[in-house]
C-alpha cells in the first residue's frame, strides 16, 4: 500500500509541477545566467513549498482551506505585485555585466535562490486546489478517510521527490544549452524574461477579478 502511495504521490508532484507559470521562467532564467545550481536551488524552494500545499491538500485542513479561501484575492494580487516588482529588476538589469559577474565569482548564496522562490510559491494559493483535483483524480484518500500516517507520509514523499526531480531535469536540460548562450544572447533572454514574469504577474494579480466577473 505505501509503495503504491509513494508511486503516485510522484506522479502527483510531476504534473503539479510541469506547467511552466512564473517560477519556471524564474528557474531557466537563474540556470541561464548562473549555472544549473542556481536554477535547481530555485525550482527545490518551488517543491518544498508545493510539498507543503500538497500537506494541506491530502490532510484536507479545513482551517486552512477557509483562511486561503477568505484570503486568496490578497495573497494573488501580493504575488502579482512580487512577480511585476522582479520582472522589472530583470529586464532594467544589465544582464551582459551580471552574467560576467555571476560567471566569475566564486560566492553562489543558493540559499537566497531557494528562499526567494519558496515564498514567491506560497503566494499561489490555488496550488492546493490543485493537489486537491490530482489527488482525486489518482484515486487518493485524504487521511482523515483512512491509512494514517502509513500514507499521508509516503504520499508527501513521493510528491517531494516528484517536484524535485522534475526541477532537476528541467535545469540540467537547459544548462546542457547554456553553453551556447553568448552575451548578446544572454541580454536578449533576461529582456524577454523580465517582460514575461511583468505578464504572468499582470495575470495573477488579475484573476481574481477575472474570476470574480466571470
Amino acid at each position: 500500500m505505501w509503495l503504491l502511495a509513494l508511486l503516485k504521490g510522484i506522479l502527483v508532484g510531476i504534473c503539479a509541477s510541469i506547467p511552466l507559470g512564473p517560477v519556471g521562467v524564474i528557474c531557466v532564467q537563474q540556470t541561464v545566467n548562473r549555472g544549473q545550481r542556481a536554477g535547481f536551488a530555485s525550482g527545490y524552494g518551488a517543491a518544498v513549498a508545493d510539498t507543503l500545499f500538497a500537506s494541506v491538500a491530502f490532510l484536507s485542513l479545513s482551517v486552512v482551506l477557509d483562511f486561503i479561501d477568505a484570503h486568496r484575492q490578497a495573497i494573488q494580487i501580493s504575488g502579482g505585485v512580487l512577480l511585476i516588482v522582479l520582472g522589472f529588476i530583470t529586464f532594467v538589469r544589465n544582464a551582459v555585466k551580471q552574467f560576467r559577474k555571476d560567471r566569475a565569482s566564486k560566492k553562489k548564496n543558493y540559499a537566497q535562490d531557494f528562499v526567494y522562490v519558496f515564498l514567491l510559491t506560497l503566494t499561489n494559493p490555488l496550488t492546493v486546489f490543485i493537489f486537491l483535483t490530482l489527488f482525486a483524480a489518482f484515486g487518493m484518500h485524504n487521511a482523515e478517510e483512512g491509512g494514517g500516517l502509513w500514507i499521508l507520509i509516503p504520499t508527501l514523499v513521493g510528491v517531494h521527490l516528484g517536484a524535485t526531480s522534475w526541477w532537476y531535469m528541467l535545469t540540467y536540460t537547459v544548462s546542457r544549452f547554456q553553453s551556447f548562450f553568448r552575451l548578446r544572447q544572454v541580454w536578449w533572454f533576461n529582456k524577454i524574461a523580465g517582460v514575461v514574469i511583468i505578464l504572468l504577474g499582470v495575470l495573477m494579480g488579475l484573476y481574481p477579478f477575472l474570476g470574480i466577473q466571470g
